[in-house]
């Protein structure tokens, strides 16, 4: 007879790709006042959760997920977290509108057209997003992330296999360092991505060992997410093309929610992105976000800007994950 130590329900979808694996039951209870806390209980004493659903035998080196939560302020429906292999991100842009997607269509929600509201307490901050609806089916999803704004410009580190890169620091809801491919004469490309995660891992930890990242204003925001690898467009229609190399040596599918929303702020910042005019992100994989800038604001002493960052997503599954207590791996394992 089958003895069961864990059951687990999730909603497998993707958003341009990029998984997204949400918890739907099984969730024990986390105590904490706001969702830094609760990240911070889950880190400390639950973490087996995140390695059971994101580790082989279940999942893969570049599986990511959610947890979905009551929320913790009055404009939120719900709480959020999410989760991949190295840990715990601040915000996560894809997983955004792939939950949008998930709750209008499942109709975990209560839907109106032309567009269905969802507010979201994130360790980031508050994200709206605004869900279309026709009725039907669940369209595309646009969320008005937290202020993105560069953090430090022009930061010089040397890389042991491409020498020394060049790069902006920036926050779009995660620190990112953002760097072009030219560089390391790397282009945005499938057959070259074991040097684009090369890349982005030496570059990571040599901006990890040189400066310090804190946010201006949030104490619990201050690690380097990832790299981010621009360079020409791979297809037509899309302005940019870029690769996120984040975690340990996870490989975004998608063009990156927060990645798109931290570019749209560099360029908007530097001078080469006007108000409101759209710009078109392009991924590995050949999807595509579409972001605005649509106002100025401020962060502590820094300039920032408000984006809005429009994707669609796709379920891709429905599962329940179980854990026999004979099974030798509880909390899976990382291979790659």
């Amino acid at each position: 007879m089958l003895n069961f130590l864990r059951t687990i329900q999730t909603i497998d979808a993707h958003t341009g790709g990029e998984p997204l694996r949400i918890l739907t039951s099984g969730m024990p209870p986390i105590p904490g006042k706001n969702i830094l806390e609760k990240r911070a209980w889950l880190k400390e004493n639950r973490d087996d959760l995140r390695q059971f659903l994101m580790n082989e035998p279940r999942g893969h080196a570049d599986m990511y997920g959610a947890y979905l939560l009551p929320p913790t302020t009055p404009d939120a429906d719900f709480g959020v977290i999410f989760i991949h292999n190295e840990g715990y991100s601040d915000m996560c842009g894809h997983g955004i509108i792939a939950l949008g997607k998930v709750l209008v269509e499942m109709g975990y929600v209560e839907r109106q057209s032309p567009t269905t509201r969802i507010g979201f307490d994130s360790p980031a901050g508050f994200i709206e997003a605004h869900v279309e609806w026709d009725g039907v089916r669940a369209g595309a999803v646009t969320f008005r992330n937290v202020p993105a704004f560069i953090l430090m410009r022009d930061v010089e580190v040397d890389t042991p296999s491409f020498g020394r890169i060049v790069g902006d620091i920036v926050f779009g809801g995660a620190f990112y360092y953002y760097i072009n491919g030219k560089q390391a004469g790397l282009e945005i490309r499938p057959d070259l991505v074991r040097s684009l995660i090369q890349l982005g891992a030496e570059t990571k930890a040599a901006v990890k060992a040189k400066v310090k990242i804190q946010h201006p204003l949030e104490p619990g925001l201050n690690e380097l997410y990832g790299t981010i690898i621009d360079g020409a467009p791979n297809r037509a229609g899309v302005d940019q093309s870029n690769v996120c190399i984040f975690a340990d040596r996870e490989v975004d599918r998608s063009p990156t929610g927060t990645g798109t929303s931290g570019r749209a702020a560099q360029l908007y910042l530097r001078g080469a992105l006007p108000l409101d005019q759209a710009y078109v992100n392009g991924s590995i994989v050949g999807s595509s976000f579409t972001v605005r800038v649509t106002e100025s604001a401020r962060v502590g002493e820094l300039d920032a800007a408000i984006t809005e960052v429009t994707g669609t997503a796709h379920i891709s599954g429905f599962n329940q994950w179980v854990l026999e207590d004979s099974d030798p791996f509880p909390t899976g394992f990382f291979f790659r």
